[in-house]
């Protein structure tokens, strides 16, 4: 066993750059990410008025509807479920809830006769199953209305 040891330290090469075992790497055809699939997590995120809370949320059902009009506004997706995480910057305490949008919705107006939920989402502002934070605030309208999430 010992013979084994030393022949492997006696073949492998001592001074090896990191750019030789990324060459090696992508000879070797790892799944590597590209630029292009890469996601900012900062783009995910949104913050509070105070900057003390941060959201993400993730979507977790979309309808199979199709868009009105296409041509105008482009691929979009409507969406049904999404589940919200909230962290407490301050206290790193972190709170997770799951809210049926399209409920929500209908709630709203049967209770105010009125909703400004805008569930349609451009696809391409889905990354990686997590709504931009650009969007967050039309998603989460409705549930602030009726108290259900205070952000």
């Amino acid at each position: 066993m010992s013979e084994e040891i030393k022949k492997l330290d006696s073949e492998s090469p001592k001074n090896e750059s990191v750019f030789d075992l990324v060459a090696e790497a992508d000879d070797k055809d790892y799944s590597r990410i590209s630029f292009e699939e890469f996601t900012d997590e900062r783009i995910l995120t949104s913050y509070d008025m105070t900057g003390k809370k941060q959201m993400k949320i993730k979507v977790l059902e979309v309808s199979d509807e199709n868009t009105p009009s296409k041509w105008k506004f482009g691929d979009r997706v409507k969406i049904n479920k999404i589940l919200i995480t909230i962290k407490h910057l301050e206290t790193q305490e972190i709170e997770e809830a799951e809210f049926d949008i399209e409920a929500i919705e209908r709630e709203m107006a049967e209770k105010r006769h009125y909703t400004s939920t805008n569930r349609w989402i451009p696809a391409n502002d889905i990354k990686n199953g997590y709504v931009v934070g650009t969007y967050h605030t039309r998603l989460i309208t409705d549930a602030s209305a009726l108290d259900y999430i205070v952000f």
